[in-house]
């Protein structure tokens, strides 16, 4: 299990790494675009491979489907579901801004409601690299004419749907970024919850797009105690976690959000926090954090502390 969820973090980093090489023009020679089915339910399905993980709710009038991967994944998409259904996406939801969840917005037709967290939408208007990755040099909607740009926004829920086809999506706060949105199935009892539970793992602090190590903690918390009758999740780029994974993810948070408040207060600098800071030993099965993110992350929480300390 840890060599699985220890995978997972170093997909989740490359998939990031190859949609920043793609924004800025690289990337070399293409690999073939192979998605990877999963079945949940029988009308809910998790697509893996090309970014982040992308679900596919097959309702009564059509599709939903959940975060669109890197640049030229949004075909492959379409083309997997026509494997799985012959009815058409109708709806698209983006979890958060990053290029790896949102790119292949572009190839989906132009009929599909995109919709998306208000400040979410503000962010993919300006399609700036994370936090930790190189400045982005394109910005692939205004590449596109705007296309695959959302069409509706929600600010702190939104319900799509009824019956059995009901999704509730919901903001909770700031996190992995300023937007991340939580999308329910009610009748399937399975949230998809994107890169704010990524996986086992030191998440991305992304404060560049309003991403916060001070408030990730209370927000999963928020999550955890607000949401009702959820059983699975589908995390952004690992396997699928329980309710109970998602109450040890906030308390995994608080407890580095402590660690390095305690540094701080103790006269650390960021390196010395990051080149001493180990996962702590209850949190097993959780991946060792790659020395580049844990120092970004040190830096994030450092920078909030002293804006707070300061009244900014």
């Amino acid at each position: 299990m840890r060599r699985g969820i220890f995978l997972g973090v170093l997909i989740a980093i490359g998939a990031l790494s190859l949609v920043v090489a793609a924004q800025q023009g690289g990337g070399g020679q293409q690999a073939p675009k192979i998605i990877e089915v999963e079945k949940l339910k029988d009308n809910l399905f998790v697509l893996k491979g090309g970014g982040g993980n992308t679900a596919v709710f097959i309702t009564a009038n059509g599709v939903t489907v959940v975060d669109a991967k890197n640049p030229g994944w949004g075909q492959p998409i379409l083309d997997k579901i026509k494997e799985l259904t012959n009815k058409p996406v109708t709806t698209l939801i983006n979890t958060h801004t990053h290029g790896d969840h949102v790119s292949g917005n572009v190839e989906f037709p132009a009929t599909v409601d995109i919709v998306v967290q208000e400040n979410t939408k503000a962010n993919m208007e300006k399609m700036v690299a994370p936090t930790g990755f190189p400045p982005a040099t394109t910005n692939i909607f205004k590449e596109n004419n705007g296309k695959g740009m959302p069409k509706r926004t929600f600010k702190d829920k939104m319900t799509l749907g009824k019956g059995s086809d009901e999704i509730d999506l919901y903001y909770f706060g700031r996190g992995h970024t300023n937007g991340d949105a939580w999308v329910v199935f009610p009748s399937l009892r399975t949230v998809h919850a994107g890169d704010i539970f990524s996986g086992k793992n030191v998440p991305l602090l992304d404060a560049i797009n309003g991403g916060s190590g001070v408030a990730i903690p209370d927000t999963l918390q928020k999550v955890y105690d607000t949401v009702k009758n959820v059983d699975t999740i589908i995390t952004g780029h690992s396997t699928q976690m329980t309710w109970a994974d998602l109450k040890e993810y906030s308390d995994f948070n608080r407890d580095f959000l402590n660690d390095v408040r305690a540094a701080k207060k103790g006269g650390k600098t960021v390196d010395e926090v990051a080149n001493t800071w180990k996962v702590p030993a209850k949190y097993t099965g959780y991946g060792t954090p790659q020395p580049a993110r844990l120092k970004a992350n040190v830096q994030v929480v450092y920078d909030e502390l002293s804006a707070r300390s300061s009244g900014n």
